[in-house]
């Protein structure tokens, strides 16, 4: 999960590689190759930026202003109540933090939320 600072970070490097390397293609064959590889390693972190989410969280939290809840789930108290908590647990790799997984038994739909 990358903080808004990061993601930025990244996409303005990114895009100052694929553009410099651009340029180097542009210079010619003896450039061309430096200039090819900036231009896919670029490409490829702005694609992985795009298409890069916050883990366990569902749509509607992402494109909402909600805060990301510990471990990258649903912010605590916000789970709409169709949801219910199941069994099911598991300890996040990254943050450490034992997640809860609830379920809408209707649609099948899961969410994550971080237990206290």
């Amino acid at each position: 999960m990358l903080s808004l600072t990061t993601r930025l970070i990244a996409g303005i490097v990114a895009t100052l590689m694929l553009l410099g390397g651009l340029g180097l293609i542009a210079l010619g064959p003896a450039a061309g190759i430096s200039g090819l590889w900036l231009t896919l390693v670029g490409a490829v972190v702005l694609v992985a930026l795009v298409i890069e989410r916050n883990r366990y969280r569902s749509e509607a939290s992402e494109l909402g202003t909600d805060p990301v809840g510990p471990g990258g789930g649903e912010p605590t108290g916000q789970l709409d109540p169709r949801f219910q908590s199941t069994d099911e647990t598991f300890v996040d790799p990254t943050s450490g933090h034992r997640m809860r997984v609830y379920l809408d038994r209707r649609t099948g739909e899961r969410r994550y939320v971080a237990e206290a």
